[in-house]
């Protein structure tokens, strides 16, 4: 990689007055030319253009940008590899504790991490990162992922973005979000903690109603007690993980699973009308002091297929379970408030 970066700034077509170089597509073959075999299979003219479609440079690249990618299939590359060798029956598959055993071994190599993680915190931070993985990759509950999901998903890429890499740091773009960064992971951690009012460790139902806005309904929240694993009536904080994930990506197939999973009453696969009004009683006991039209629920069924397929999946279960949401739908014109 410091041979392709030594490459790419013997070829810069132009500099910009901001220091940015640039190189255009004969100097992008010229390159080309140069580098190893491994480089130059990655390194065709289709990616060029590839590249390029996201360029604020007319005809040229930045080439930082060309590096970046050639250094995130690097990563992937040793990725897949590394979790390979947690895969010990050789399915290609890793269940909850291979992904734990890999997390807690490269967190040594996740600079960005490693600097600020107290030991205390370590088992938290890597349960983080597993639930988070298994939550989005692992939906239907299965219990394993395929290593291949891992990789082509992208989570993968920005667990190792944490890693120290060779790119000069006058080039390199500071990244301001990472799902797996420290401090990603200690919001979730400080949100929990700041949840947990009697410092027992666990939530009980009365202090995960304070969770966001403290607007969800406490049907929705009875209901979530019921459905989610809890220990003598109280969640811990890797149920909260999913619950948390759930919330704050509703817009996400994983997130629909979960919601779903807690409207269905009846495990029926579909909500009936019955089911909708069940719910929304909890909705119009928050807003018996505002002036409302009722609503009227008919002879109706949604699928989980049929929230997913129209796009309005994260809106319908909002306005279904939290009150601020439903507000906000109902007020959508005047404040352009989305749910």
């Amino acid at each position: 990689m410091n041979d392709l970066w030594k490459t790419l700034e013997k070829y810069v077509t132009e500099t910009t007055r901001s220091r940015r170089q640039l190189v255009n597509l004969d100097g992008y073959l010229k390159v080309v030319s140069e580098v190893g075999v491994k480089c130059r299979k990655i390194m065709t003219v289709a990616l060029f253009f590839e590249l390029l479609v996201t360029s604020n440079f007319p005809d040229m690249l930045e080439i930082i940008s060309i590096y970046n990618y050639m250094m995130s299939r690097v990563l992937l590359v040793q990725g897949r590899i590394g979790l390979s060798f947690y895969d010990e029956i050789g399915q290609g598959y890793l269940n909850e504790s291979d992904v734990e055993r890999y997390i807690t071994d490269i967190i040594p190599t996740l600079e960005q991490v490693s600097e600020r993680l107290q030991p205390s915190f370590e088992s938290f931070y890597v349960c983080t990162v597993v639930k988070k993985i298994f939550f989005f990759l692992d939906h239907l509950h299965l219990r394993r992922i395929r290593i291949r999901d891992i990789v082509s998903s992208g989570l993968l890429s920005q667990l190792l973005e944490l890693r120290d890499t060779a790119i000069p740091k006058d080039a390199a773009e500071i990244k301001t979000t990472n799902w797996f960064s420290m401090s990603a992971a200690l919001e979730v951690y400080e949100n929990y903690l700041d949840l947990d009012r009697d410092h027992d460790g666990m939530l009980s139902r009365k202090e995960l109603s304070e969770y966001g806005s403290g607007s969800l309904t406490t049907v929705f929240l009875d209901r979530a007690f019921e459905v989610c694993r809890t220990y003598g009536g109280e969640m811990d904080y890797k149920t909260f993980l999913d619950f948390y994930f759930a919330m704050e990506h509703r817009k996400t197939l994983p997130a629909l699973h979960y919601i779903f999973r807690i409207l269905d009453i009846n495990q029926q696969g579909y909500l009936t009308a019955q089911t909708l009004r069940y719910f929304f009683d909890g909705i119009e006991e928050r807003i018996k002091a505002v002036q409302a039209e009722v609503v009227n629920f008919q002879d109706l069924k949604i699928t989980l297929k049929d929230l997913i397929n129209s796009g309005q999946g994260a809106t319908v279960v909002s306005i279904l379970i939290e009150f601020d949401k439903f507000l906000a739908y109902e007020n959508r014109v005047q404040n352009h408030q989305n749910v």
